[in-house]
């Protein structure tokens, strides 16, 4: 398990104010988009989807090279919140974030919104990055489907963040774990621009 003595309160929260370099990881669902999207907001900072970087139009992946490449360009500004658990990418962002978000929610609150908004944008035939679109087939009935996906990223994450976390060369992070959506809230409620 992660030690949780890296993360020090301050006088709002029992949690800490981030830095202007934030990373959002968690699994599929956990809310790491809608988090970055506040966070952004609330402090002023330009939102970074991996996702929007990885996907080419028919859901093909971008290739490697040209992916590595235009993150690393998105993420050539002093500030920044980016979303994503890319492993493949994980050195450009880990050694530049100053603050590392890990959602860790409960597997049900993380299914329900998985499913919901995964009903919404089939229904509404939204447009994800790129041209791409969610189907009911993909997303449901295939081996490719989120709903499923998601017990193994979860169970992938849990075993591997916590000896990441400790590893000397991420030291420098300031670690803040979520493990409940009042938690998440509470600690919005108290961002403060600088």
């Amino acid at each position: 398990m992660m030690t949780e003595m890296k993360l020090v309160p301050n006088a709002h929260s029992a949690f800490p104010q981030p830095g202007q370099r934030i990373a959002i990881v968690g699994s599929t669902g956990s809310g790491k988009t809608t988090l970055a999207e506040a966070i952004a907001q609330r402090l002023g900072l330009p939102h970074v989807e991996i996702d929007a970087l990885h996907w080419d139009p028919g859901w093909r992946e971008t290739d490697i090279v040209i992916f590595r490449k235009r993150l690393s360009e998105a993420l050539a500004g002093p500030a920044w919140v980016v979303d994503g658990n890319y492993a493949k990418v994980r050195d450009i962002i880990w050694p530049h974030a100053d603050t590392l978000i890990w959602l860790e929610l409960p597997l049900a609150v993380v299914l329900w919104r998985l499913f919901w908004r995964t009903l919404r944008r089939v229904v509404t035939r939204e447009e994800l990055w790129n041209g791409n679109k969610e189907t009911f087939r993909g997303a449901f009935f295939s081996q490719d489907s989120l709903l499923v996906y998601v017990f193994k990223s979860r169970k992938k994450h849990r075993q591997t963040y916590p000896d990441l976390f400790q590893q000397p060369e991420y030291s420098h992070l300031r670690l803040i774990h979520f493990r409940t959506t009042a938690q998440v809230k509470s600690w919005l409620d108290t961002l403060i621009a600088k």
